[in-house]
């Protein structure tokens, strides 16, 4: 069994990610000795990028639309050469190749996918599931995988592992475990990747040579993504491309990548010239989900497989950044999808949620503090539609406004105009006198702007608000967002505390991005858009400090925990992908390039840990609130930890 090399020194690779690539190359039919030439230049090009995985189309060596000129011997004979060939002219290159071709075996022909890395030919596995129906008839010339009664062949004077039950996995690359099915093998019922994936293969290869019809690329590309969704994996698709036979069908070299769901290339369709899509691919993450994902670990799996393993040695050149887009702002949606589809679902999530809480409380009124924020203003418009779907007047909406002694014109200013336009009550509780008094009653000097001169005024807020509810026979509805939680940037049974805690699933960065869309296309736009933009703009701050002389805002949270962008950044991928600190950290140097440098990212990446393990006490004993996206920090639910928990998460 080889050993493995030294760790990798490319950063990408040590913090969990595979380059791999899908290529439809350019075919020449039926001329073996052009198409290796073609096939050996394409993954030295993309070798020399840092590519570690590169699938070629089915049966590429010979071309798929051959047709009976598989039965004859010269075009099997110059079938098996070339690949000894490709063999030899990749045997330097740090990167496993997948191509295809048409093998005899006893007495049968196979379709059959070849695995090779440096100057070894590593497994050759065979199509399970053939077409034979409408324009594809390959059962007229070869065997399926099931009629293969050998384990082991000797081919170019090597021994080598066949069959469907093979993974392949590169002991210096780590995450590298390699699973290969063919073409129809996907289209299956149950396709064989998905027992390669239970065997531990995190990479899905499929050399193919689908036709393309009108309708079949997006079906092709949903596909892909669902089976990479469905295994938890990477799953790299190469298509034949136009230099088939158009004979009776047209070959369009469609190649896609995709990893757990989300496709993240293809190439050009309907090109002659060569066209590959090369990526990286999160191997490590993929492994995180696996160990999640209780329907993954309770699949029996692996029984029979055999792992062949190798070495690959350090990757050949390749800037040590990524080939993909990393999201500064992974919770809000990308600007290719339909903003008004998902700020809609969003908020039927959150307003369906509070709805059934009315009803269940047979609520009268929903108390709302409104502070002229983003928070307590993103939970005011969900209250609105949650009133419409409980069957509820908007009367009952009661929010109140608490100015102290760090309230600014602006805000309060926003929160009655905010009420006027929407039509709502809005009441004006001064907490100024009752916080006075609470200081002389507890003997704390004002002068003090310690933490109880701060809490003070959230937990006298907190007691108008359900006294209120009380009186009124309502609900108050918190206003604390995903953020807060992670920081534990709340007053504990202060704004901690409500009896409904709608906005608990949405992180900051995603509650400017949805009150953005209220006041620029949203149902409030009409009513309060100005005044929603004015409030998207305001520094987000508690207002729990005095004011300056001119009476403007001291207190920014921002300037304390650092920018809200980075914490969801942070949180996304602690939460969502396990991440550790030094990865986070490299994530966010390319997401956040000239705007936050390194030592910028490390301070608050630093605070975030510390934060998110002092303030656990606070997340395990939270009100109730809907779940929004794949993060949430529900004790309850998505997120339990000890809150006496002294290990180091920033390492």
């Amino acid at each position: 069994m080889p050993q493995a090399s030294p760790t990798p020194t490319a950063t990408r690779e040590r913090l969990g990610f595979v380059r791999v690539a899908a290529v439809s190359p350019e075919l020449v039919l039926g001329d073996v000795a052009k198409n290796v030439a073609i096939i050996a230049r394409e993954a030295r090009t993309l070798a020399q990028r840092g590519c570690r995985l590169a699938v070629f189309p089915e049966l590429s060596l010979t071309g798929y639309s051959c047709a009976d000129l598989f039965h004859t011997t010269p075009l099997l004979e110059a079938a098996v050469k070339g690949l000894a060939d490709v063999v030899v002219a990749t045997q330097d290159l740090p990167c496993v190749l997948v191509v295809g071709l048409p093998l005899r075996v006893q007495d049968r022909l196979y379709n059959m996918a070849a695995i090779m890395a440096k100057g070894r030919l590593l497994g050759l596995v065979p199509k399970t599931f053939l077409p034979n129906s409408s324009e594809f008839y390959e059962r007229r010339w070869f065997s399926p995988a099931h009629t293969l009664n050998l384990s082991t062949l000797r081919l170019n004077d090597q021994e080598v592992a066949i069959g469907t039950k093979l993974v392949f996995e590169a002991l210096d690359v780590p995450g590298f475990v390699l699973g290969v099915e063919i073409c129809e093998d996907l289209w299956s019922v149950v396709p064989p990747s998905c027992h390669l994936a239970l065997a531990g293969a995190v990479l899905l290869a499929n050399p193919s040579a689908s036709t393309e019809v009108l309708g079949k690329a997006p079906y092709r590309r949903h596909l892909v993504a669902q089976q990479a969704a469905r295994c938890l994996s990477a799953y790299v698709y190469a298509g034949a491309g136009a230099g088939e036979s158009t004979t009776d069908v047209v070959y369009s070299g469609h190649g896609l990548v995709a990893e757990n769901g989300v496709l993240l290339g293809e190439t050009e369709r309907f090109s002659f010239e060569t066209r590959a899509i090369m990526t990286d691919v999160d191997v490590q993450s993929l492994a995180h989900d696996r160990l999640k994902s209780s329907a993954f670990r309770d699949e029996a799996g692996g029984i029979g497989f055999r792992r062949v393993t190798f070495s690959l040695g350090a990757a050949l050149g390749g800037a040590d950044t990524l080939l993909r887009s990393i999201s500064a702002h992974p919770f809000v949606p990308s600007a290719k999808v339909d903003r008004a589809a998902v700020c809609e679902e969003i908020f039927a999530i959150q307003a369906t949620g509070l709805a059934r809480r009315l009803k269940q409380a047979r609520a009268k009124t929903a108390v709302l503090g409104l502070s002229g924020g983003l928070d307590s203003t993103l939970a005011l418009l969900v209250l609105l539609e949650a009133l419409k779907r409980a069957g509820m007047p908007m009367t009952a909406a009661l929010t109140v406004t608490m100015p102290g002694f760090g309230t600014t014109t602006r805000t309060k200013g926003n929160a009655e105009k905010l009420a006027e336009a929407l039509n709502i009550e809005l009441r004006t509780i001064s907490i100024n006198d009752a916080v006075h008094q609470h200081f002389a009653d507890i003997g704390h000097s004002e002068t003090q702007h310690d933490a109880t001169y701060e809490n003070s005024q959230a937990r006298e807020r907190t007691q108008i608000l359900m006294d209120l509810a009380n009186k009124t026979g309502g609900l108050v509805v918190g206003t604390g967002d995903l953020s807060e939680a992670a920081l534990g940037w709340c007053t504990f049974n202060g704004d901690h505390m409500s009896m409904y805690h709608v906005n608990s699933g949405v992180p900051k960065t995603l509650v400017r991005y949805l009150i953005e869309w209220c006041a620029a296309a949203g149902p409030f736009a009409e009513k309060a858009g100005a005044t929603l933009l004015d409030i998207a703009d305001t520094p987000i701050s508690p207002e729990l400090l005095p004011l300056a002389a001119d009476e403007s805002l001291q207190q920014k949270t921002e300037d304390t925990v650092g920018p809200y962008e980075l914490h969801d950044f942070f949180l996304f991928h602690f939460v969502r992908h396990g991440s550790k600190a030094e990865k986070i950290r490299w994530l966010a140097a390319q997401a956040f390039a000239g705007k936050y440098d390194d030592e910028t990212i490390a301070r608050w990446l630093a605070l975030f840990f510390k934060r998110f393990a002092q303030n656990q006490f606070k997340r395990s004993s939270v009100p109730d609130g809907p779940k929004v996206g794949s993060v949430a920090l529900s004790p309850r639910g998505d997120w339990r930890m000890p809150s006496d928990y002294a290990g180091e998460l920033n390492s």
